[in-house]
């Protein structure tokens, strides 16, 4: 079982994540007589469910065929963000004489460090969602296959879990694209390429969207030749275009090769290389690579659960059919995280699984369309989002007025050389109610989270601009984009009225 999990080389860091999130010595436990919620699932909806529930004195059973932490910690999230500093840092060495800082000659990158330091932080943020520490909060934690026998039980193991209620919370899994000859050449993806040792001299990216960008960039930086391959004309296609251009000439600046508007047709293997053909535009032209990465989305995990057996509703494609609520077609069963939801990020499968817990064991009457869930994709410059686009407010006959701010005419961003970005904000035309924003910029994913806030208290940009930002940080790039809003205001009639009263003052 081992083998096929994220646990190579079997170093002294994997060592110790395995040890935390698989105990090789783990004995499942005699299952209760009935469970008030057994979950699924140990990714972060199923952790959260489980932690939570138990917390409030629930009798908790959870389920989990491989590691614990899902895959966040394991091939997600916390591995990508780890390569994607150091990527940063050498970077940062590239640039330092634009600081008037000279680096050594020949600094080069290190990628088996690299990979070892990732592998080293991996572990230690493993014993968050050890199988023991959940044991310790008083959940029963099962490791193995889990199937539904009936409306109302699992089995797993052999054994038998009765249930008041249930939590699905299985996540999904990298979706494989049904190109000819791409399984005989051998490809990579983000279940695999956390376990490289050696840098990929050349690498063949499929999928432009915020997996393959991100893993693009930090493999272009490590010093690998980077092919990004798209089949839209941008990059990170959902996004807004101004910000998608900004990070694709950024993405060339280090060296990514990206060919957009082109399908990959098959693949063919020549010796140890690969051979990717494309067309585009009606063209044929190709590809050669040393490995290649898959990054074209996520399917959902719903095989082998037997789902039918309980009565619950799903598509291949889409996942576990839900209200909203969050409960499936089977009062007693729920679901969340990206199982059943088009965010597929940790922090809305964190947010979905409080959801579950306020409906499943309360008769809670929460709602997941109620959640305002940003996002951010972490190039460099990042992408972070929140609320509508103005294409979907207009799309829903919204009357929308955009104000934006760019990260050049804000000094901080022009001390720190980070000038390549801005600050989006549409607002209900005729007032400052925010619909949504986009944020390009360094720290994108921190500062997202202020007009999250406004979006969820209701407050307008007239309340951001009265709000004192320290000066200087990038963030003022905020208050910004508010002053702007309020200069608005002063229509030519309130200014001669101010004019006029000014006057009367002298």
């Amino acid at each position: 079982m081992l083998e096929a999990l994220p646990v190579q080389p079997y170093d002294v860091h994997n060592q110790f994540l395995v040890s935390n999130a698989r105990p090789p010595d783990w004995a499942n436990p005699e299952p209760a007589g009935r469970y008030n919620l057994v979950v699924l699932g140990a990714g972060t909806a199923g952790l959260v469910s489980a932690a939570g529930a138990a917390g409030l004195g629930a009798r908790v059973a959870l389920v989990e065929r491989a590691f614990m932490g899902g895959d966040c910690l394991n091939v997600g999230c916390v591995p990508s963000k780890a390569l994607i500093r150091a990527s940063r840092a050498a970077a940062e060495v590239r640039d330092a004489q634009d600081f008037g800082v000279e680096a050594p000659a020949g600094a080069r990158v290190n990628f088996p460090a690299v990979m070892e330091r990732m592998r080293r932080l991996r572990a230690a943020l493993s014993s968050n969602d050890s199988a023991a520490r959940f044991r310790g909060l008083g959940v029963d934690v099962f490791f193995g296959e889990a199937r539904f026998t009936g409306p109302d039980a699992v089995e797993v193991g052999g054994r038998v879990l009765r249930f008041r209620r249930a939590v699905i919370a299985t996540g999904a899994r990298a979706a494989r694209p049904d190109i000819p000859g791409l399984a005989d050449a051998g490809f990579l993806t983000n279940e695999t390429v956390f376990s490289l040792t050696e840098l990929p001299p050349r690498l063949a990216v499929i999928g432009a969207g915020s997996i393959g960008c991100e893993l693009a960039q930090a493999f272009a930086r490590f010093g690998a030749r980077v092919s990004l391959l798209g089949n839209r004309p941008q990059i990170m296609p959902r996004e807004d275009p101004d910000a998608a251009r900004i990070v694709e000439k950024e993405m060339r600046r280090d060296g990514v090769n990206l060919i957009l508007g082109c399908n990959v047709v098959r693949v063919a293997q020549e010796g140890a290389v690969k051979v990717l053909h494309l067309e585009c535009g009606g063209q044929p032209t190709e590809v050669r690579a040393d490995a290649i990465l898959i990054g074209v989305g996520r399917a959902p995990n719903v095989q082998g659960l037997d789902l039918e057996a309980a009565g619950v509703a799903y598509d291949e494609k889409e996942g576990i059919k839900v209200n909203d609520r969050l409960q499936t077609t089977n009062p007693r069963i729920y679901a969340a995280g990206d199982i059943c939801s088009r965010f597929k990020f940790t922090h809305a499968a964190d947010a979905m699984a409080r959801v579950v817990i306020q409906n499943a064991l309360f008769f809670g009457r929460a709602k997941a369309s109620a959640l305002v869930i940003p996002w951010c994709t972490y190039t460099d410059p990042e992408v972070a989002h929140v609320g509508l686009y103005e294409a979907e407010a207009k799309a829903r006959g919204i009357d929308v007025r955009t104000f934006t701010e760019p990260m050049a005419h804000v000094d901080r961003a022009v001390l720190d050389g980070d000038t390549d970005g801005f600050v989006k904000v549409h607002v209900r035309a005729g007032s400052d109610r925010i619909l949504g924003a986009t944020v390009v910029a360094r720290h994108a994913g921190e500062m997202i989270s202020e007009l999250t806030l406004a979006l969820v208290g209701g407050l307008g940009l007239g309340t951001l601009a009265r709000t004192i930002h320290p000066y200087p940080t990038q963030a003022e790039a905020i208050k910004r984009v508010a002053d702007a809003y309020n200069r608005t205001r002063l229509t030519p009639f309130v200014k001669g009225l101010f004019q006029k009263w000014l006057a009367w003052m002298r």
